[in-house]
């Protein structure tokens, strides 16, 4: 028996290009990249150099402030180059993989049979410990702690997000493994939230060693930062975890296996999307391998509120499963704000009639309609932030690097996803999430 959350503000975009549930290809690996900014707060060390040879799991960076903390190689091949930016920074690890893969065997195991000190172990030496993210602050979880409970959302509702029944409904088995060696490392148990919708149907339902949420209700709903507010918020001083179901499955095939596989169905989504639906590849894998770009196209990997702009020649990251392509919007209106019939612009509020259409779909892009003014205040970021925070003032406390304030209006309750909406609807054209990072980061700095 699951427990209901049904949440009534947030907003569901209405973008065309999501993807056909059919799998049109798989990707062979070729170039791979590992690429340390995937990962928020790791401070890389380069284990290897240009020419060796690694097999799937062997160990490519460590962090330097935890050097258990290993980061590994999705393929077996040779190391092609070492990728570095501005001031040497460390930006990707190329590997040319082989014809026929090769393995680390980390040895196949009972996930019941395993203590909490051989998980975490399985997990540091794998290159997966990288999957645990720690609240507050998003960043990798710190070893040395046990959080207060583990979190896991089992739907997307963002932007043309990937069915995550069609993705891992085939992993059932692995994704029960991995919650049964999970479950040993808190006290308060492993939260499961799935779509109160699809409760019937998923079978997410029907996993065991989890506490069950049904969650209804607009995007964020899908949000692990949302379930968690209504199910047990943040406090100063607690730390919660939390991991995707997809790579969920990957811990559960490692420790059934001994085995690193963090192969994957991609979604291909977006209105500049020739042909929206899933393709099988890995990690790393080049954007011009998973999908044709024409034009002047953004590519994005994960949704568009959300979404790290990758480009044509940009690598899939560790934790996508979603490539969204929209076109960049470079074009001006004139007085396209005055105008008071504008059918193939959506809008939140009354200004437009596309409120008369609320199923209709929309060749969007990357347009703003318009630049940053002066901050105004309105109702419009409570409507689509279903927390139980003051996100005006938390922007403003962020923007003012006033940590006390900070503290009172709920940062360590978010991260800048959960406000995504606020920049979506914000008049003002603002950029919130950058704002709620910004607060985030001198958190970290200072409360360290």
């Amino acid at each position: 028996m699951s427990n209901n959350i049904s949440l009534k503000k947030g907003l569901d975009i209405p973008i065309k290009g999501a993807a056909a549930q059919k799998v049109v290809k798989t990707v062979v690996p070729g170039i791979v990249a590992v690429k340390p900014t995937d990962f928020r707060g790791l401070v890389p060390r380069l284990l290897v150099k240009e020419g060796d040879r690694v097999l799937a799991g062997s160990p490519v960076l460590a962090d330097k402030q935890n050097p258990e903390i290993l980061f590994t190689s999705p393929v077996s091949g040779t190391v092609q180059e070492v990728v570095r930016g501005e001031k040497r920074k460390l930006l990707a690890v190329l590997i040319q993989a082989d014809a026929a893969q090769a393995s680390v065997d980390f040895g196949a195991a009972d996930a019941a049979s395993l203590s909490a000190g051989e998980v975490k172990d399985l997990l540091l030496r794998s290159g997966l410990w990288g999957a645990l993210i720690q609240r507050p602050y998003g960043i990798m979880a710190d070893p040395s702690l046990k959080p207060k409970a583990i979190f896991i959302s089992a739907f997307n509702s963002a932007p043309l997000a990937p069915d995550t029944d069609f993705v891992l409904g085939d992993r059932m088995v692995d994704i029960q493994e991995g919650l049964i060696a999970l479950s040993k490392l808190t006290d308060g148990g492993i939260h499961l939230a799935i779509s109160q919708a699809a409760e019937a149907r998923t079978p997410f339902a029907k996993l065991d060693k989890v506490i069950l949420h049904a969650v209804s209700g607009p995007h964020p709903a899908g949000n692990v930062g949302v379930q968690i507010s209504h199910i047990s918020p943040i406090r100063k001083g607690e730390t919660i975890w939390t991991v995707s179901p997809l790579l969920v499955a990957a811990i559960g095939h490692l420790v059934r296996t001994g085995k690193l596989d963090l192969t994957r169905k991609v979604a291909i989504t977006g209105p500049a999307a020739s042909e929206p639906a899933y393709v099988e590849a890995l990690p790393g894998t080049p954007v011009s391998a998973l999908t044709e770009t024409e034009g002047d196209v953004r590519v994005i990997g994960g949704d568009v509120l959300t979404g790290e702009i990758l480009g044509k020649d940009g690598y899939l990251g560790f934790f996508d499963n979603q490539l969204t392509l929209i076109r960049e919007g470079r074009e001006r209106e004139i007085l396209g704000w005055a105008k008071p019939f504008r059918p193939k612009v959506h809008s939140t509020s009354w200004c437009y009639f596309s409120w008369l259409t609320p199923r209709k779909q929309y060749d969007m892009d990357t347009n703003v309609h318009g630049g940053p003014r002066a901050f105004v205040e309105t109702k419009c970021f409570e409507d689509v932030t279903p927390m139980d925070i003051f996100p005006i003032y938390l922007i403003k406390a962020c923007l003012a690097g006033d940590i006390e304030k900070m503290e009172q209006f709920g940062i360590y309750e978010v991260l800048p996803e959960d406000l995504a909406l606020c920049d979506y609807v914000d008049p003002s054209k603002n950029d919130i999430q950058a704002m709620i990072q910004q607060g985030i980061d001198l958190m970290i700095k200072e409360m360290a």
